[in-house]
């Protein structure tokens, strides 16, 4: 027997169906299945709301319907799809690396605003997806991009990602700048930066799914920025320009720990919600 031929419309509402006991909130189911349909099937919503009456073929129903049994168990939906937004690029992800979040854009668009398209090293520290690595290699073609991380497999999801994207990078496996001997015009991170303490009010899907390597950090969170702090002036050209995302509270803090190393300015800056959440370091 042939199973019954579904459209976009139907498999919608069956989706809805299998998630509500799990997903109470309708607007946050529905927004996960748009955003696996649309991902699933490299559409804009526009795209999904114009066929929603044409018949989904059996391979991409299948593909379907196995990400939301996965999002059923509480896997992320963009770990059901594979893959995440970032800059207006797909990346892919899964459990080896973060899921790179909107605060992070910021942190990148800064970045391209700030430095001029002549010809830059860059290295960014922690790259996980290679999202800012990457992202910085194809707006900026002329720079000359490392991309670094502590885990194999981390970078393995980051080399994928610029084979994908047909970009060159450099990669380095590194705690920090233990295997890294250059200086840079432009460096740049994204560390772990949640303390343990917060542990009791995220999400489980986050604290069971994404790597805790990438996430959390001791002293409150800033054990990883004291310790780039340590050696950051061996690896910055003089007149370079270090960009660092923060957590919210942790403004005052890192002002402090960068604006004690000498002959540098320290910036802090809000994102769009007016939080703390980037900071830059200049070498005079």
């Amino acid at each position: 027997m042939f199973e019954e031929q579904m459209t976009f419309e139907a498999l919608r509402n069956w989706g809805d169906f299998r998630l509500e006991p799990y997903l109470h909130d309708k607007e946050e189911r529905m927004a996960q299945l748009d955003y696996l349909l649309t991902g699933m099937m490299d559409w804009s919503y526009s795209q999904l709301a114009s066929n929603l009456n044409t018949v989904i073929e059996d391979e991409k129903r299948i593909r379907f319907e196995v990400a939301v049994r996965a999002i059923q168990g509480g896997v992320p939906v963009q770990y059901a799809l594979g893959h995440a937004a970032f800059y207006g690029r797909e990346f892919n992800v899964d459990r080896r690396v973060l899921i790179p979040r909107p605060e992070t854009e910021e942190l990148v668009e800064w970045l391209l605003r700030d430095q001029p398209q002549t010809s830059q090293t860059v290295l960014d520290i922690g790259t996980g997806s290679g999202a800012i690595a990457l992202t910085l290699a194809l707006e900026r073609p002329q720079w000359h991009v490392t991309a670094s991380d502590i885990s194999h497999d981390a970078l393995t999801v980051a080399q994928e990602n610029g084979q994908k994207f047909g970009v060159s990078v450099t990669y380095v496996e590194s705690d920090l700048f233990a295997n890294i001997q250059e200086q840079y015009d432009v460096i740049v991170s994204n560390p772990p930066y949640i303390p343990d303490s917060e542990r009791d009010v995220m999400d489980d899907s986050v604290l069971v799914f994404e790597p805790a390597v990438a996430l959390f950090a001791d002293d409150a969170g800033l054990a990883l920025y004291k310790a780039i702090a340590q050696d950051l002036l061996d690896h910055l050209k003089p007149k370079g320009v270090a960009y660092f995302e923060i957590g919210y509270l942790q403004g005052p803090a890192l002002l402090g720990v960068f604006g004690e190393l000498p002959n540098v300015t320290v910036e802090l800056r809000q994102d769009m919600a007016g939080h703390d959440r980037m900071i830059k370091v200049t070498r005079k």
